[in-house]
């Protein structure tokens, strides 16, 4: 199989670096639809540049963000075991990846326990998060996964005590990661503003001050 030129120059652990280079590097544009849920797939993408979202989505057009995955990190790996992709992957950004099919993953493991092993650990801390994902879901409100989510993006505190955050995170992207309406984030974000607790400028937020654990 062609190797995926420029790979070496990409910051990948050596086990996963080996791996993408025996595959082949594609591009995608913003929006471009790498996985389909539902869909029947054997291919494994790791991640070079640019970034993917993996996500749900309802009849209605409803999106709730699983993750999102950045440079040495790959999607896919739930196909390894024949059945039907469990979400759809999407780029947010022009993204490169280097697709690996499923039969050339499958041998990777068999040739190199030390990344079965990672694999293990990734596959963990992915039903770990689902799992702290459903506790959110359940038993915080709306405003507490939003005031979550902001704490978690935001910088370390300026000398003011301001935290920005670098990512410019759209009303519908923040909806779809908390699991509300956009409508309701933006109610929210404007409240929060109007009491000066939150700054925007050119579609990025700053914290102003430590956000109410209420509202």
């Amino acid at each position: 199989m062609p190797a995926a030129s420029g790979v070496e120059h990409v910051p990948l652990p050596p086990a996963l670096l080996q791996l993408a280079q025996r595959g082949i590097q594609r591009r995608y544009r913003t929006r471009a639809r790498l996985i389909e849920e539902g869909e029947q797939g054997g291919s494994i993408y790791i991640v070079l540049s640019g970034r993917l979202r993996a996500f749900l989505s309802d009849a209605r057009g409803r999106e709730i963000t699983l993750g999102l995955h950045g440079p040495g990190e790959y999607v896919g790996e739930m196909s390894l075991d024949g059945g039907p992709r469990s979400a759809s992957v999407e780029a947010v950004e022009p993204t490169v990846c280097a697709v690996v099919t499923r039969e050339t993953m499958l041998q990777h493991i068999a040739d190199h326990p030390d990344f079965a092993l990672a694999l293990i650990v990734r596959l963990i801390r992915r039903a770990r998060l689902a799992t702290e994902s459903a506790r959110s879901m359940a038993l915080l409100d709306v405003y507490a996964r939003l005031k979550r989510l902001l704490e978690e993006r935001a910088s370390a505190p300026a000398a003011d005590g301001s935290r920005p955050i670098a990512e410019r995170l759209t009303h519908q992207a923040i909806a779809s990661e908390i699991g509300c309406s956009r409508e309701m984030v933006s109610r929210l974000l404007k409240d929060l503003e109007q009491g000066d607790y939150v700054a925007v400028a050119q579609r990025q937020l700053t914290l102003l001050r430590e956000l109410p654990a209420r509202w």
